[in-house]
């Protein structure tokens, strides 16, 4: 089946399990550039989404998202670039006022960057993301997706299982401590 040119198919149930692993492969994706930005810009702390799974969720979301995007946008590179990174922001943006408004923390701060709006998003990362809404869907994703395909239901099941307990318990953790410092259990 094909879904905004996105190929999916369909696990144990019906439910469609390929959705869920492209969310983890590029919360991942999105963990690990944020420990190479980490390393690369001097002082700037690690970031992680999760206790203990390195994910960072709002990339997986993004992706996702992006992903969903209608074909047309798809198949053309400016709408994509333009597409992609309003929506990677929005996300980026939601998932920054949810954290502030129902967490209590806040993973970044913009301010002191060009075109923030309330600190949550700016201008430089949008069209960062922009760029690399281009590299997801014409490249990275249309490669993976055979590979995630073949991934077993129970392999999916257990990982769901353990995704989901890992944000339920990061979540109280954030609420309780009302700082993300609780996530650096490794430091």
């Amino acid at each position: 089946m094909k879904r905004g040119g996105l190929h999916t198919l369909k696990g144990n149930g019906g439910i469609d399990l390929i959705w869920f692993w492209t969310f983890l492969t590029y919360s991942l994706t999105g963990f690990l550039m944020e420990v190479a930005f980490a390393a690369a810009v001097e002082g700037r702390p690690g970031r992680k989404g999760l206790l203990v799974l390195p994910l960072c969720p709002v990339y997986g979301l993004g992706a996702c998202l992006i992903l969903l995007l209608p074909r047309w946008v798809q198949v053309r590179p400016l709408a994509l670039f333009l597409l992609g990174g309003l929506t990677a922001t929005a996300v980026e943006y939601a998932d920054a006022l949810y954290h502030e408004k129902v967490l209590g923390v806040a993973f970044w701060d913009y301010r002191d960057l060009p075109g923030n709006l309330q600190g949550r998003v700016c201008l430089p990362f949008a069209l960062a993301w922009g760029a690399l809404s281009l590299g997801l869907v014409y490249w990275v994703h249309p490669f993976l997706v055979p590979w995630l395909a073949c991934i077993p239901a129970p392999v999916s099941w257990s990982a769901l299982i353990a995704a989901a307990a890992d944000g339920l318990m990061s979540a109280a953790l954030l609420r309780r401590s009302g700082s993300t410092d609780c996530l650096r259990w490794y430091k």
